[in-house]
């Protein structure tokens, strides 16, 4: 009797990757979209504090693709101890943990001034399910904030705090024309004028990620991920970096 193949390991990293990609190829980018979720624009973990990294622009995605309403995110466990419950044929999300550990290095004396130098560092990386808040039925009120109140900036006015720190920074922007680009060549972003944008907050959400862009150049990161055209690999990457 043949014996049944093991099912292979759930890979977290490749499944991120792969979600990504998928969405960059449908030429949807949801992350481009400005969004305010139940008074905070950026995810939450139960108990109040924001995710960071990857996992901030993992269910900022989300978040935006599906509509919610709230920036609260859980697990099922976490859900049960409020006495709420995941509603039926809801999806998870996928978040991702990273941390490391120390192991004494084999036959060392265990003094204080050896471990320090004998331990080796172990890093891990570790995956876990989450829902939003509005996925729950039966949360208390506060996981459902009222949304911020939209700021009153009158249309295509700059923001002078905002204005300020973009003219500090030592990358050249021509504004002119109807397309926001990174001209690697000349080494300049390109951006519309922000009499072209309905809201300035806009304008500047665009201008840090052409920004963003520009820190590729040899002469700042050094960033390469090969011949990038749009929906390949190389494109997928560098959009990835310059949204984090």
């Amino acid at each position: 009797m043949a014996k049944s193949k093991s099912k292979p390991k759930f890979d977290a990293a490749a499944s991120i990757t792969n979600e990504l990609i998928r969405i960059i190829e449908r030429g949807v980018l949801p992350w481009r979209k400005p969004w305010t979720a139940g008074g905070s624009s950026r995810p939450l973990r139960v108990s109040g504090a924001p995710y960071q990294g990857v996992n901030n622009f993992l269910l900022t995605m989300r978040t935006t693709m599906a509509g919610y309403g709230s920036p609260f995110w859980m697990t099922m466990p976490q859900a049960n101890a409020l006495d709420a419950r995941i509603r039926k044929g809801e999806k998870s999300s996928l978040v991702i943990y990273y941390g490391q550990s120390r192991k004494q290095g084999e036959g060392d004396d265990a003094s204080d001034d050896d471990e320090t130098d004998d331990a080796r560092v172990f890093r891990f990386q570790k995956s876990y399910r989450v829902f939003n808040a509005c996925q729950i039925e039966g949360l208390p009120d506060s996981f459902h904030p009222d949304p911020e109140p939209v700021p009153d900036h009158p249309i295509a006015e700059p923001i002078p705090h905002m204005q300020a720190f973009f003219e500090a920074i030592d990358i050249t922007t021509v504004f002119a024309g109807d397309e926001a680009y990174y001209m690697p060549a000349v080494d300049k972003v390109y951006m519309p004028p922000i009499s072209r944008f309905q809201d300035p907050r806009n304008f500047y959400g665009v201008w840090a990620h052409e920004c963003s862009h520009a820190t590729k150049a040899p002469h700042r990161l050094n960033r390469n991920y090969g011949l990038s055209r749009f929906g390949n690999t190389a494109y997928a990457r560098e959009e990835i970096v310059a949204l984090s």
